[in-house]
């Protein structure tokens, strides 16, 4: 089953107009796809390619890279032979798998691309940690694409729907609500998709078997992949990663999402843990996200690195590492979550699932929280803001039907002039009611 993926059409935009002045680097978190979709486009899109992965590469090969690529034409055609594969000037691709593995390849990008004969794509993860760039000139000539797990139109491209998400988005642009049953039947799918995820094994075994275990037990694979990854690349600091990872889950059930160090270590404070929080925000098993304290057009001026929330990058790995110890089967557990019989902090997964949505759509990850104890007017806390018309938009999520938004209210009267449209996102249909906009929660790919 071949998963259509938007990142293809990105892929194929950069081969028609760059034309071999720049490489391609697909960066994403491990088993999200980046292989397959870097072989598939290879093969689809022109006449030869030669894929060099680096997590077990030919002796031969590193031979090829050690000795010969201070002779780009002699190191062409050494691996044009060592491969067996006819190179075509200009309808040929050369694959750096998992490059990170290999810095020289990376560093070598710089002269390969000035040769201009080939296209070159290299793919990989944790691609900015010093420990995979220590020692080497990062090419300036790359183009970065990041590869996220699958989004929601493309979980429904998977079953075999591709019509509902235009007429969502219709719906969306007119302002309009979908309808009672319209809107019943597109939560349900949504649900499914929170609950089954977006990592491509999983979506594939699900897409094919309607079986949420046998999709859990593939996440549960990655997951352990990832505490693998963690205790063999984290360094000396694989500890507090991995505590940090373990600890994910219990930190987005309480309804104070910041993450607290405290329930580590009473005595942990943030710079001990800084590189930690970094290598899996790298890794992007994680999407963080900051408080902005002074909430402006450009939040990031004032970020608070200290306090911020940090959500899984798929919410279906969320689940699977959340209910990791459960007594039911998959079916059992799944089927309780889907028709609200289980008693979960919903709201966890609510806002796990629109910090995903949002940073695919390329946004930064930003909230507001403001404590004072002594005045109680001056206390609000906002799920996300996002750049918007110029100005700033606030986000609050609501997991049930409780309609009150006093702090959406508070925050809309103290930076009124530098906001644009509030949304408050739910189960329900769309409804524009005094001046915020309730979008059903699956309309967040449209933020």
């Amino acid at each position: 089953m071949v998963l259509k993926r938007k990142a293809y059409k990105h892929m194929v935009d950069w081969k028609n107009q760059s034309k071999g002045k720049t490489a391609l680097l697909l960066n994403g978190a491990r088993r999200v796809g980046k292989s397959f979709l870097t072989e598939y486009f290879g093969k689809s899109e022109y006449k030869s390619m030669i894929f060099i992965d680096f997590s077990n590469p030919p002796k031969d090969v590193i031979n090829v890279f050690e000795n010969d690529s201070h002779d780009i034409p002699l190191f062409l055609t050494k691996l044009s032979l060592y491969y067996q594969v006819r190179l075509h000037e200009r309808d040929s691709l050369i694959v750096f798998d998992e490059v990170q593995l290999y810095p020289k390849a990376r560093q070598l990008i710089k002269h390969l691309v000035a040769d201009g004969r080939y296209d070159y794509v290299e793919s990989g993860s944790l691609l900015s940690l010093k420990e995979n760039v220590r020692d080497i000139l990062i090419p300036s000539e790359e183009e970065e694409i990041e590869i996220h797990p699958l989004d929601f139109e493309e979980f429904l491209y998977a079953l075999d729907d591709e019509v509902t998400v235009s007429f969502i988005r219709e719906c969306f642009e007119q302002r309009k609500p979908l309808g009672q049953a319209l809107h019943r039947r597109v939560m349900n799918s949504f649900r499914t998709y929170m609950l089954v995820g977006g990592m491509p094994q999983a979506v594939v075994e699900y897409a094919t078997s309607k079986d949420f275990e046998a999709a859990d037990n593939i996440k549960r694979n990655i997951l352990a992949l990832y505490r693998r990854d963690i205790a063999k690349y984290a360094g000396a600091y694989r500890g507090k990663v991995t505590a940090i990872y373990d600890n994910l889950p219990g930190q987005l059930s309480k309804k104070e999402k910041k993450y607290k160090l405290s329930s580590i270590d009473k005595d942990a404070r943030f710079r001990a843990y800084e590189d930690a929080f970094m290598w899996l925000s790298d890794g992007m098993i994680v999407n963080p996200c900051y408080n902005a304290t002074d909430p402006n057009f450009g939040l990031s001026l004032s970020m608070d690195h200290t306090t911020q929330k940090i959500y899984m990058a798929d919410t279906g790995l969320l689940v699977t590492h959340a209910f990791n110890n459960h007594t039911f089967t998959g079916n059992e557990l799944y089927k309780a979550i889907l028709f609200d019989k289980l008693n979960v902090n919903e709201g966890m997964l609510m806002e796990n699932v629109v910090s995903q949505m949002l940073r695919v759509n390329g946004h930064r990850l930003f909230f507001y929280s403001r404590v004072d104890k002594t005045k109680r007017e001056n206390h609000m806390e906002i799920d996300f803001l996002i750049n918007h018309k110029n100005k700033i938009s606030p986000i609050e999520v609501k997991s049930s039907s409780h309609k009150k938004h006093t702090s959406l209210d508070k925050f809309m009267n103290r930076f009124k002039p530098k906001l644009s449209d509030p949304f408050i996102l739910y189960q329900k249909d769309f409804l524009l009611k005094d001046g915020v906009m309730h979008l059903p929660i699956y309309m967040t790919m449209f933020l």
